[in-house]
């Protein structure tokens, strides 16, 4: 699989962010891209780094809106899969959303971001249901992708529920900042979380100063024996190119010895609490 994140900044313009991330995925494809992947909101501000305002649903858009339908679009017509990340509106509720994408334009599905943090700059809870899709796998023309939307990168269940589910590849659209992480831990994480189930983990994260926050970018790749594939430089635009060897799942660690010898039998009484 060759696969391509988008590694770029927002203004308050939506029309101007969607318009860069169309030139940036044409250009990826062109590169030979089969996958193609965003960072978290990346065609909006980032709102919840302000509290949320008496109408936070006004901000949002559904799921067969003019966003998802124009990268359906541009996904038949480049052939590539598309995990995006948007502002979701579903009745009277509002998701963390990623639409899944085939190649052939068809939505897959959506991951809806399941946990949802609060604290300053990041005051999600005033905008965002917690999700209700649990932790799908899609089956892509290019290969198996499950998707963990940035805070639920945090929670080992979530990422081992994408293993169970068959995931070769996990994308992780992110809006993680300068400094966020003691130096490391940032990616150190993920990198363990590939090793312990066996698959590619690749993280876009957002670029660039907003209100009250100055987004890293470092996107990044890391294979299923945990090693660092590629990465994105800090603070610029970039689109982040690598060719990854599904098969190297198979020969994992985690795929030949952690996975067979689980006890989940015994695992209910452990973490159900």
């Amino acid at each position: 699989m060759r696969i391509a994140l988008i590694q770029q900044h927002a203004t308050r313009d939506k029309a101007a962010n969607v318009a860069r991330g169309l030139a940036s995925l044409e250009s990826a494809a062109r590169d030979g891209a089969e996958v193609v992947a965003f960072a978290e909101l990346a065609f909006e501000w980032f709102h919840p780094q302000r509290p949320a305002g008496a109408d936070p649903l006004s901000l949002a858009e559904p799921i067969d809106g003019p966003l998802v339908t124009t990268f359906q679009k541009k996904a038949r017509e480049l052939g590539v899969v598309l995990v995006l990340n948007f502002y979701e509106r579903d009745g009277d509720c509002a998701y963390d959303s990623s639409p899944v994408i085939d190649a052939d334009g068809s939505l897959l599905g959506v991951t809806r971001m399941m946990h949802i943090t609060d604290f300053p700059c990041f005051h999600e809870q005033g905008y965002y249901t917690p999700g209700n899709t649990g932790a799908p796998v899609y089956r892509t023309r290019a290969g198996r992708i499950g998707v963990a939307i940035c805070y639920d990168r945090h929670f080992p269940e979530y990422m081992r529920a994408l293993a169970l589910g068959g995931a070769d590849v996990v994308v992780v659209p992110q809006a993680g900042t300068a400094g966020e992480w003691p130096e490391g831990l940032y990616e150190g994480e993920l990198r363990v979380a590939a090793l312990q189930n066996g698959y590619f983990v690749a993280l876009c994260n957002r670029v660039g100063r907003e209100d009250c926050v100055d987004f890293a970018g470092e996107s990044f790749i890391c294979g299923p024996n945990g090693d660092i594939v590629a990465r994105a430089p800090r603070g610029e635009d970039h689109v982040l190119h690598a060719n990854l060897r599904l098969s190297d799942c198979d020969e994992s660690h985690a795929r030949r010895l952690f996975l067979r010898h689980r006890r989940p039998e015994l695992y209910a009484t452990w973490v159900g609490r």
